[in-house]
C-alpha cells in the first residue's frame, strides 16, 4: 500500500505544479491588463488596429501550442469550414465587438473599476447559460449575483458623481467608460454560453476554439473597416498610428492572457483568480499610479469578492440526479 502511493503522489504533484502556474500566471495577467492597457496604449491609438493584433497573437499563441502537443494535424484534418461556422461563427463576431468596446473603456476608466465593473459578466454569464443550456442557479448563487449587481450600480453611480464634482466630464465617463464595459459583460456573458454550447455538442477543443473564433472575428472586423470611423482612420493614417514599442506588450498580455483563461477553466475554477487579480489591480494602481482606491471602491471590492466567492462554492445541485 506504502510503495504503490508514493509514485500516485509524484506523478500528480507535476500536474499540481502546472495548476498553479496557470492560475499565479493568469492572477498576474488579469490584475495587470488594465494599468498596462491604460499606460503604454495611446489614446489616439486605432482600436480595430489593436484588437486585430490581439486576434492575430491569440491565433499565434495556439498553433504554437497545438505544435508543442503534437495534435496540430490531427486538428485540423478534422475541421471543416461549416462546423467551424456553427461552433464558433456567432461567439467570434461577439467577441469581435466586445474586446473593442474594451479598449475603449480601459482608456476612460480608473484600473480597479474597470476590474470590478467587468465582473459583471459572471451575471449575464449565468443569465445567458440558463437561456441556451438551462443551467440553474442556487439560491446562494442568486444572492451572489445579487450582491453583483448592487456592487455593479454602486460603483457606476460613485464613479459617474466623483468625475463630475471632480471638474471632469460625468457623461463622457459614463458614456466611453462605464457604458462599453458593462455592455462588454452582457456580450462576454453571451459568448462564453454559447462556446459552452459548443464546446458540449460540437465537441470542440480550446485550443481549435481559439484559433477559430480569433481568425473568424478578425474578419468581421476587416470587414467593419470598410465602412467605419476606424477603417477611415486606418486609410488616413495607418494601421499603426500611435503605436510604440510598449503598445505590443498589452496586445501579446491579451493574447496570453486568453490562452491561459481556456487552461485554467479546463483544470481548475476561475473564482481564486478573480479576486486575487482584483487585490492585483488594486495593489498595482496605488504602487505605479499612487492612486489609493475610491471610496466606492473599497465598499464595491469586498462586495465582488464575496459574490465571487459565494458563486463559485455554492453551485445548484439537481437533488432528482443526487438521489
Amino acid at each position: 500500500m506504502g510503495s504503490s502511493a508514493t509514485p500516485s503522489t509524484a506523478a500528480s504533484a507535476p500536474g499540481r505544479r502546472k495548476v498553479a502556474l496557470y492560475l499565479a500566471l493568469l492572477t498576474l495577467q488579469y490584475g495587470a491588463q488594465p494599468l498596462i492597457s491604460k499606460r503604454f496604449v495611446r489614446q489616439e491609438v486605432i482600436v480595430t488596429s489593436l484588437v486585430l493584433s490581439i486576434e492575430v497573437a491569440k491565433v499565434i499563441c495556439a498553433v504554437i501550442l497545438l505544435v508543442a502537443e503534437g495534435s496540430l494535424k490531427k486538428q485540423f484534418s478534422n475541421w471543416s469550414i461549416t462546423r467551424s461556422l456553427t461552433a464558433s461563427g456567432l461567439p467570434a463576431a461577439i467577441y469581435a465587438l466586445q474586446n473593442s468596446l474594451l479598449q475603449i473603456s480601459y482608456k476612460n476608466l480608473d484600473s480597479l473599476t474597470f476590474s470590478i465593473l467587468n465582473q459583471t459578466k459572471l451575471l449575464f454569464t449565468a443569465f445567458f447559460t440558463y437561456l441556451i443550456l438551462g443551467q440553474k442557479q442556487s439560491p446562494k448563487q442568486i444572492f451572489a449575483l445579487t450582491l453583483l449587481i448592487a456592487a455593479a450600480v454602486l460603483l457606476s453611480i460613485g464613479e459617474s458623481s466623483s468625475k463630475g464634482s471632480g471638474g471632469g466630464n460625468s457623461d463622457y465617463v459614463l458614456l466611453y467608460g462605464i457604458i462599453p464595459v458593462t455592455v462588454a459583460s452582457v456580450l462576454s456573458g453571451l459568448a462564453s454560453s454559447l462556446c459552452q454550447w459548443a464546446s458540449q455538442v460540437k465537441k470542440h477543443t480550446s485550443y481549435m476554439m481559439t484559433i477559430e473564433m480569433s481568425f473568424i472575428g478578425s474578419m468581421c472586423l476587416l470587414a467593419s473597416t470598410s465602412q467605419s470611423p476606424d477603417g477611415e482612420a486606418i486609410r488616413k493614417h495607418g494601421f499603426f498610428h500611435e503605436w510604440t514599442l510598449l503598445t505590443v506588450v498589452p496586445v501579446l498580455m491579451n493574447a496570453v492572457g486568453g490562452i491561459l483563461v481556456g487552461l485554467v477553466t479546463t483544470y481548475a475554477g476561475g473564482g481564486f483568480v478573480i479576486v486575487s487579480a482584483l487585490l492585483v489591480t488594486a495593489l498595482l494602481q496605488f504602487i505605479f499610479d499612487g492612486k489609493p482606491p475610491s471610496l466606492y471602491c473599497l465598499i464595491a471590492l469586498p462586495l465582488v469578492m464575496t459574490s465571487i466567492f459565494i458563486y463559485q462554492k455554492y453551485p445548484y445541485v439537481d437533488r432528482k440526479k443526487k438521489d
